[in-house]
């Protein structure tokens, strides 16, 4: 019997190890799983918490429905009857610049009224139409990238929050072709994202009146998801679907190469055989699990930089906040001085994300510009992000509830010449085959790039499993 090890129980762990035993079961495989999990939980970061009335996600909030493969693999799992999508005015989104909340432009006429971006910085916006694309092949960043096609006002003010919103990153460093693919792609297809904009726009009328649609340009699209209960409901029934074998609360500390497949050292001693092995841990740890069978492959994944952050939860009643928070929530850009990058309105996205009467905000503190945050006590980040609230929102006295989430190492960094290591690593990982890496630290950090890696990666270990046996 062949057996196939995951080495991660989150997201991408268990969408490999679901997708291995489908196809397995599917095809009667003489075929067997092993996942073996640090934590005496599954789900990773993923993580929905309950407590005095209020659901607080640990980590992410839900998944974009715009992306088939997680709503396929919630329809696999039989769980679809359970999302939840996001309310319609969590479209609404806000930055925080100029001492004021400035409601998101949507459109061409919302951005000609918009305080947010200066006459100025309008006109530079503008002229993007008038850059030509460019032809250098070197990896660029996202703070070149918004100096060169759009100016310094709408790097500082739009491009800057909306990294350190889904990164925590730092713009100067990022990589545009690794983050934001697609940009890349649109200016070399149409030579500038305006001239991209208002192609893509026309095309969609006309597939519209086709009965068909297609894509903007204008942002990731799609609605928000998750569940009642929280997106640990996505994590829980993956496990619950698992027939292989499931071992937690044990850390994987070495993988040795043997002939025809591996060995897995835990750290309770034990020693365990598998023919392939999936990995889908940090790659920090995955460097750690395989420097003696691979030293390359773990120095570049010890090149793969971490953002650390603080997640701020905070109940309050209803009838404390004197704004309507009809909306998503808000990001702050760099320069107006505040301690956190932003706060999501949770209760305004989802239901049941607090008790009858009270809201629930979450704030987050840290990433890659401001590091030395995840050493602050929890006194001094309780007080910090009171302090925002009460700056940006009005919100005078402390919360009713409030809970800290601390990740040292959050989201991983894609930053300038992300790709080239990955190519590098691909080159790496041929001297020890049967050995595959999957996470968020390679082709995307959100819920939906992370179910779609796994997926891949799994058809991998299928298509070398049937090579082996023949």
């Amino acid at each position: 019997m062949t057996r196939i090890a995951i080495v991660g129980a989150g997201i991408s762990g268990l969408t490999a190890a679901c997708v291995i035993e489908e196809h397995a079961h599917r095809n009667n495989l003489d075929l067997t799983t092993l996942v073996i999990e640090k934590q005496d939980r599954t789900g990773g970061k993923i993580w929905s918490i309950k407590e005095e009335g209020y659901l607080c996600e640990w980590g992410p909030n839900g998944f974009l429905d715009n992306k088939p493969m997680t709503l396929d693999f919630c329809r696999r799992l039989q769980i679809e009857d359970r999302l939840l999508r996001s309310d319609d005015n969590a479209r609404k989104r806000y930055i925080y610049a100029d001492q004021v909340l400035h409601r998101l432009p949507e459109n061409g006429p919302s951005f000609l009224s918009s305080k947010l971006i200066s006459w100025p910085g309008k006109l530079r916006l503008a002229g993007e139409m008038l850059v030509p694309k460019r032809t250098d092949p070197s990896d660029e960043t996202l703070a070149e990238f918004g100096r060169r096609r759009l100016g310094k006002e709408a790097l500082d003010k739009l491009i800057s929050p909306m990294v350190s919103g889904i990164f925590a990153g730092d713009p100067e460093t990022m990589s545009l072709k690794s983050c934001f693919p697609r940009i890349c792609e649109l200016e070399q297809e149409y030579g500038g994202l305006l001239k991209a904009m208002i192609r893509l726009a026309r095309k969609k009328r006309a597939d519209i009146k086709a009965g068909k649609a297609v894509a903007s340009a204008a942002g990731p699209g799609g609605i928000l998801t998750s569940f009642t209960e929280g997106i640990q409901e996505l994590t829980d029934a993956a496990t619950a679907r698992l027939k292989g074998e499931m071992i937690s609360g044990q850390e994987v500390v070495r993988i040795e190469k043997k002939s025809g497949g591996f060995m897995l050292h835990l750290a309770d001693a034990r020693q365990l055989d598998a023919d392939i092995v999936i990995t889908a841990s940090p790659s920090y740890a995955v460097a750690a699990m395989i420097e003696e069978i691979n030293s390359q492959a773990a120095t570049l994944l010890r090149q793969i930089p971490y953002a650390p952050m603080n997640v701020v939860c905070s109940g309050y009643q209803r009838e404390r906040i004197t704004r309507d928070l009809d909306g998503f929530g808000y990001l702050i850009p760099r320069g107006e001085g505040c301690h956190t990058l932003g706060t999501l309105w949770d209760s305004s996205i989802f239901p049941n994300r607090a008790p009858q009467g009270h809201v629930l905000l979450r704030s987050m503190m840290g990433g890659a510009t401001n590091s030395a945050a995840i050493e602050f006590s929890d006194e001094e980040v309780v007080e910090r992000t009171v302090a925002d609230l009460e700056r940006i929102m009005g919100i005078a006295g402390a919360p009713d509830f409030v809970k800290v989430f601390r990740h040292p190492r959050a989201i991983p960094q894609y930053t300038r010449g992300h790709g080239a290591r990955l190519q590098a690593l691909d080159q790496a990982l041929e001297v020890t085959p049967g050995l595959l890496l999957t996470g968020n630290a390679f082709y995307g950090v959100g819920l939906n790039d992370c179910v779609n890696a796994a997926d891949r990666i799994a058809q991998r270990a299928i298509k070398l499993m049937e090579e082996r046996t023949g």
